[in-house]
């Protein structure tokens, strides 16, 4: 069967749903959770609840964090490919207010240590992967290294360019066939590699062919797919590369959702884009993209990032 390598990050969240999101100086009283996230590991649930069959390549600790990823992993029949690190296993801070809204503090712990070495072992060793879909939580030669034996590998590759603050190098986006950035990872990649400022808040009000040519400059050959919470996403091709769809640049409109808490939300896009992929590589793109919304859309239904992933049969 295809299967989706999803290579990054594993974290212990820690919770706090409060009225609203802290401010400076402030001391607020809410309630307080803990359980599994991390980008990659949220994404590669959310691959795997989607339908596919995943591997999950990472670095832990030795440590009741490992132990957690460990059993999560084999309860979800995931493929955990982890290497082991003198670091403890990798956390997370979330503060979550009454409307759903969240800020995050990470502490990278063992996934500062994901070598080259590891990852270019644990791929070579995954038969027929169709999609690798990293994260930027994880050392930027880990990553190039994913893309570089995913591309090597006829696999697609994709980039999904979080958190926002993380330097991107250009070679990232290159190895990158489809990039994946919501509207605040977009405003600071345009920033850093297109030389072009934009304020996060005005993405989605920038006019279709606008945004088409933004993208351009910033993904070249690449499918860049702008996520924009509630207003939608935007999908811009290459003009040699439509992937099974009409025309080069379209808008999808978000689907409706019943909305407790958006955390984990783009990772539940990622990840159910990447089972989409690898599980219906006929469909047009926008099928995919649908999907991908829809399942987004679902996860925000429920409290929490990994555990929250909804359950979808395989195709």
């Amino acid at each position: 069967m295809p299967r989706v390598a999803v290579v990054g990050s594993f974290n212990v969240d820690h919770v706090w749903r409060v009225p609203t999101l802290p401010q400076p100086g402030a001391t607020l009283s809410g309630d307080y959770a803990s359980g599994p996230g991390g980008k990659g590991f949220n994404q590669a649930m959310a691959a795997r609840r989607a339908g596919a069959d995943t591997s999950f390549v990472c670095a832990l600790g030795g440590d009741l964090g490992a132990q957690l990823a460990r059993a999560l992993c084999v309860a979800d029949d995931i493929d955990l490919r982890d290497a082991q690190s003198a670091a403890p296993t990798g956390t997370a801070g979330i503060y979550v207010d009454a409307q759903g809204r969240n800020c995050i503090v990470i502490g990278a712990g063992a996934n500062a240590a994901l070598e080259t070495g590891f990852v270019a072992c644990a791929l070579d060793e995954i038969e027929d992967m169709a999609v690798v879909l990293v994260q930027l939580e994880s050392p930027a030669e880990a990553i190039a290294c994913a893309l570089g034996h995913g591309r090597a590998a006829g696999a697609t590759t994709i980039l999904n360019p979080a958190p926002a603050n993380a330097a991107v190098a250009g070679y990232l986006l290159e190895l990158a066939d489809i990039l994946t950035p919501n509207e605040t990872e977009f405003a600071a990649l345009l920033g850093r590699h297109v030389g072009e400022r934009i304020e996060a808040d005005a993405v989605c009000s920038l006019d279709q062919g606008r945004l088409h040519a933004l993208c351009r400059q910033l993904g070249h050959g690449s499918t860049v797919i702008v996520t924009m919470g509630a207003s939608g996403c935007l999908v811009s091709h290459p003009e040699g590369n439509l992937r099974g769809d009409e025309t080069a640049c379209y808008r999808i409109a978000a689907e409706p959702a019943k909305t407790v808490d958006t955390t984990g939300a783009g990772d539940a896009f990622n990840g159910a884009l990447a089972a989409s992929l690898a599980q219906r590589p006929h469909l047009a793109f926008a099928e995919h993209i649908r999907f991908a919304s829809r399942y987004a859309g679902l996860s925000t239904e429920s409290e929490g990032a990994a555990l929250a992933m909804p359950r979808m049969p395989a195709a």
